[in-house]
């Protein structure tokens, strides 16, 4: 399905090859691209748009599709594949000028040999198996991060793949320019959440500002009953109230004052051009409590969320949320919270004081006003769910000194018991390979305690992600060995230790 805002954007497709083979085997190439391209256009797999260019038969030529693709707002990067053979030399400045994602993709027009009829003139149109190696080798030479998808280009696993990274090459462009407004500063003296803003700029895009709480609390002054009656009454449709939040109950007032604080930090977040926000308990001052049930919200329409100051999970959600458009089951902030023992079936409750994303609750959720034991303001409205069952991937991204590292679980949701007493939206999972391995490799990569989640992603889309911005990716899963894990963290200091400032 094609999402809004994906459908508006533009992978390119561009072949290579070259002039030695006349003009009609040039003529054969640039309609077989128009097919691929066209095909992939209509898949509903791929999200966005595929847009077929002319075929690249010359550096001068290359190297202008390759600047034009840079400038096009449109464009989140270019599919290559080499029908024929297309010396790799000729790509050599189109590569260097090029800052836009990019996949090759090693396939061929014709499925299979053509055992009977195959000539010279069928082998020298039908050349991908070693222009594909050229085009690599050029590729590989000059240290290229990129994604190379290999399969026949009907065929469905080869389409998803491409679509993966379509979906991430998105989320890397929406990255590019994202604003991450911070209520409040760090939580004091975390060290895991904190991290450089000026290297995330540079390496992500990320721009951190710091506002005020005032500044919120000037919007929220503004908010008229009326708006807040209104949007009440949205809650009203779309969750169950407790007893206590119902029109005439106690802390209906509560439900009120969180709605006007939604629609101000709506309104901030929109007049900022923010994608993402975080909050701090210790910085509420003239709001009357936790935006909880906003920053639940918000999230839900994709606004980045991260607690006390956690601008890196913020800005990861947001990115995991934008792949994941038109996706079904959801993502949502998470934090590791206390932990049960239970041998085989140990797990982890997953859970905040507040903020957890509605998209990933099994039922509807119910709005309830508890006290919070902790900000020293009032109680907090906010949504109380559990998660579905399934499998998922959590992530973080963490500041090791000389470069981010991306760390990935892959875990399984399973079925929480009831908790009467802890009125908050809540998951509890697995890690893979199970309890004890996944959470030592967790602790000894340094992963934080905050993560991003999601059900519909799964490791590929992070590792493209990661692999667009050139950081560290490290995976915990069902293969997953302390000893070889603990020897990868070493290899991996080691890599980017001896390439510091390449």
């Amino acid at each position: 399905m094609k999402s809004q805002q994906l459908k508006q954007l533009e992978v390119w497709f561009v072949t290579g090859s070259q002039h030695l083979y006349g003009p009609k085997t040039l003529e054969q190439v640039a309609e077989h691209s128009k097919e691929i391209a066209a095909s992939f256009d209509a898949s509903t797999t791929i999200p966005v748009k595929v847009v077929c260019k002319p075929t690249g038969t010359g550096s001068a030529e290359i190297h202008r599709i390759c600047k034009e693709a840079n400038s096009a707002e449109n464009c989140i990067g270019i599919i290559t594949w080499m029908h024929t053979f297309s010396p790799a030399k000729m790509w050599i400045h189109g590569l260097q000028e090029l800052r836009k994602p990019i996949l090759h993709l090693h396939t061929q027009y014709n499925k299979e040999i053509p055992w009977d009829s195959i000539d010279m003139d069928f082998m020298n149109l039908n050349q991908s198996a070693h222009g594909d190696r050229e085009f690599g080798h050029i590729m590989a030479r000059m240290r290229m991060n990129r994604k190379v998808v290999v399969g026949h280009w009907q065929d469905p696993k080869t389409v998803q793949r491409i679509a993966v990274w379509s979906r991430v090459a998105a989320a890397w462009a929406d990255s590019r320019d994202m604003l991450i407004i911070r209520f409040g500063d760090q939580m004091n003296n975390v060290a895991v959440t904190d991290g450089d803003k000026v290297e995330a700029e540079r390496i992500f895009g990320y721009h951190v500002d710091y506002s005020p709480i005032a500044d919120l609390v000037a919007y929220q002054d503004k908010v008229t009953d009326k708006e807040v009656a209104e949007l009440v009454k949205v809650y009203e449709k779309e969750y169950v109230f407790a007893d206590n939040c119902i029109e005439g109950g106690k802390d209906r007032g509560q439900v009120e004052n969180a709605a006007r604080i939604e629609i101000a930090l709506r309104r901030f977040l929109e007049a900022k051009g923010a994608k993402a926000f975080t909050t701090n308990f210790d910085d509420l001052a003239g709001i009357d409590q936790l935006p909880g049930l906003a920053s639940q919200r918000l999230m839900a329409e994709g606004y980045g969320f991260g607690a006390e100051g956690d601008w890196k999970t913020a800005a990861l959600f947001r990115t995991m949320w934008f792949m994941g458009q038109g996706m079904p089951k959801g993502c949502s902030f998470l934090e590791d919270y206390t932990l049960n023992f239970d041998g085989e079936n140990s797990s982890i409750l997953q859970a905040h004081m507040l903020e957890i994303c509605p998209l990933i609750s099994d039922e509807k959720p119910r709005l309830e006003v508890h006290p919070l034991g902790i900000g020293g303001k009032n109680d907090p409205a906010r949504l109380v769910f559990t998660s579905k069952t399934g499998p998922g991937v959590a992530a973080t991204v963490v500041d090791m000194g000389s470069r981010f590292r991306m760390i990935i679980n892959t875990v399984d949701c399973i079925e929480s018991k009831k908790l009467p007493k802890l009125p908050v939206a809540s998951a509890l999972w697995i890690p893979q390979p199970n309890f004890e391995i996944g959470a030592a490799a967790w602790i000894l990569a340094g992963g934080t305690h905050h993560t991003s989640f999601s059900y519909d992603l799964t490791v590929e889309y992070l590792e493209d992600f990661a692999e667009m911005a050139g950081i560290e990716a490290i995976v915990i899963d069902k293969d997953t060995t302390i000893s070889e894990f603990k020897k990868e963290l070493k290899w991996n200091d080691l890599y980017y230790h001896l390439n510091k400032g390449l």
